[in-house]
């Protein structure tokens, strides 16, 4: 580490040498962690971030369009079989790898820890991380081909997520085949571009965004690690969402097909004012349009279908090539853009008094993994039913909450045995549940039960 001298002149260069005005004050030990903080704080980039993103917009906006959408509902039955025997080729081959962002806690949801440990199912209560190790597992299973499993935590809950996995014998899973990679913080600036302390001897930390996943595979050295796997495909999902179809075939092939770096499934929106980023064009490259960039005039219109023309609602459910992600991190550069985030930061002022504000009086930085769609030379954009593949657990009552989401794993799986033609009466079920060994789809499930590999038993019911 740099002396205290070199520290103190770093820091006057560029302008943040307040961050010390506590020094004397300090303990040996509380000296020690604000100076490992600080090693850590690329100055550089605060002073470009500060210098860029806390001026006023020039108020120019980039042209919007509607991205070109493919419909799985619209594909003729040639080409979805071609693209989904595509996609099991992938996963036979070991060439696909699963990626969770599960950096978040459960504090919306009233539930004192991670937000993958928050217990979902509807009938066993399994935890989200179980419900989607299970999902892999199956998936692992079903093509002789074990898929790797990335998960990106928080400093928050880096440690209790590992704990998890451990406590529950990684839920079935390998150890080694399950890789754990921490998200990284980006420190916090006032309005005049000074960095704030939470503590007299703490940065005020923030994680730097989804889109920091990307640089996470790189600086853990995990993508290496696939490389020598083989891998060249990563689905990335978010934790949150149960009803997402894991590795799903079709999206696979459709993706590789396209030679895609980077692709996308949406879900037609619930209604024009629906606050979500849509999938489209931003200056003619690929991009997510945010709500809030969107006019009244350009939510509710209409293309000569009398659908949204704006209505590729973004789910976070991505393929990503390896090498894109390779390329967009190449030399330990970040190619995404950094966002501010006009919040309210508890700080400590000049006169070491602890700040709690009422207004905004700072920013946070982070990034967008949805970016890195602009930089992707071709892309797919999959359209799917969102009663088949989205019911986030998000808020703790109303919509996107755990009683919608585990209703919606219900009627799947109701649909699953009707289709079946399974002698099982469950239309009068409070909560049905088919758990991933059984079955990965309404096809795999009606398969195995005309084959007679599942029966009444295989079927749970509350």
């Amino acid at each position: 580490m740099s002396s205290d001298s070199e520290l103190r002149e770093k820091l006057t260069r560029a302008g943040q040498e307040h961050v010390l005005r506590y020094w004397d004050e300090l303990s040996e030990s509380e000296r020690h962690s604000l100076q490992r903080q600080l090693e850590d704080v690329d100055l550089p980039l605060i002073q470009e971030l500060a210098a860029q993103l806390l001026e006023p917009d020039d108020g120019e906006t980039p042209k919007l369009e509607p991205a070109p959408v493919v419909q799985e509902r619209g594909l003729d039955a040639q080409r979805l079989a071609a693209a989904k025997e595509r996609g099991e080729a992938a996963l036979r081959e070991g060439r696909v790898a699963a990626f969770v962002v599960a950096g978040g806690q459960g504090t919306r949801l009233g539930y004192p820890g991670p937000k993958g440990c928050f217990e979902i199912t509807p009938v066993h209560g399994k935890s989200l991380f179980q419900w989607h190790a299970e999902k892999i597992a199956a998936t692992s299973q079903r093509y002789g081909k074990t898929v790797p499993w990335i998960v990106m935590t928080s400093q928050a809950n880096d440690e209790e997520t590992r704990e998890f996995f451990e406590r529950n014998r990684y839920f079935g899973l390998a150890s080694d085949d399950v890789h754990f990679i921490c998200q990284a913080m980006m420190p916090a600036v006032g309005h005049d571009g000074k960095l704030l302390l939470a503590d007299r001897g703490e940065l005020f930390w923030s994680p730097n965004g989804h889109g920091g996943s990307l640089l996470a595979l790189r600086a853990s050295g995990t993508l290496d690690q696939l490389k020598e796997r083989g891998v060249e495909e990563i689905f990335y999902f978010q934790v949150d969402n149960p009803l997402l179809r894991m590795l799903d075939p079709l999206f696979i092939g459709l993706h590789i097909e396209e030679q895609a770096e980077m692709s996308s499934k949406v879900v037609p929106k619930r209604s024009p004012d629906e606050k979500v980023g849509v999938v489209g064009l931003k200056g003619g490259r690929f991009g997510v349009i945010e709500y809030s960039d969107l006019t009244t005039e350009q939510m509710e219109e209409r293309d000569e279908r009398g659908e949204l023309r704006y209505n590729a609602g973004n789910i976070a459910i991505h393929m990503i090539r390896r090498d894109f992600v390779e390329r967009l991190t190449h030399g330990g550069a970040f190619e995404l853009p950094y966002h501010k985030a006009h919040k309210k930061i508890p700080h400590v002022n000049e006169a070491g008094q602890r700040v709690e504000p009422t207004e905004p009086n700072g920013y946070k930085f982070e990034t967008f993994v949805f970016d890195a769609l602009g930089y992707a030379k071709h892309s797919v954009t999959l359209e799917v039913p969102r009663e088949l593949e989205f019911a986030p657990v998000k808020n703790a009552e109303g919509d996107d909450s755990p009683e919608t989401s585990k209703e919606a794993l219900t009627t799947l799986f109701k649909s699953w045995v009707e289709a079946s033609g399974l002698d099982v009466d469950v239309q009068k079920a409070a909560a049905v549940e088919i758990a991933p060994s059984v079955a990965l789809d309404q096809d795999h499930f009606k398969d195995r039960v005309q084959k007679g590999e599942v029966t009444e038993k295989d079927v749970s019911i509350a």
